[in-house]
């Protein structure tokens, strides 16, 4: 039986996000969240490289860095 994926986002630091700490079915549902979050931060423009990245849950019970902050 396939396990579930979860994906979260962290911060610079790889760390779980101080703000969107959640977990998310998708990575496509996990970016969207960042996005709209930090062009929210921005004043509507996306100015700069995000400080954001996405991990996704592995089948060990650990996290995988899919998206590094800043990329």
């Amino acid at each position: 039986m396939a396990q579930l994926r979860q994906y979260r986002l962290v911060d610079r630091e790889g760390a779980p996000h101080p703000v969107l700490d959640d977990l998310y079915e998708s990575l496509d549902a996990a970016w969207a969240e960042a996005v709209t979050w930090w062009q929210q931060q921005q004043f509507g423009t996306a100015s700069g490289p995000m400080e954001i990245g996405v991990e996704v849950s592995t089948t060990c019970g650990g996290w995988r860095t899919l998206r590094h902050p800043g990329g």
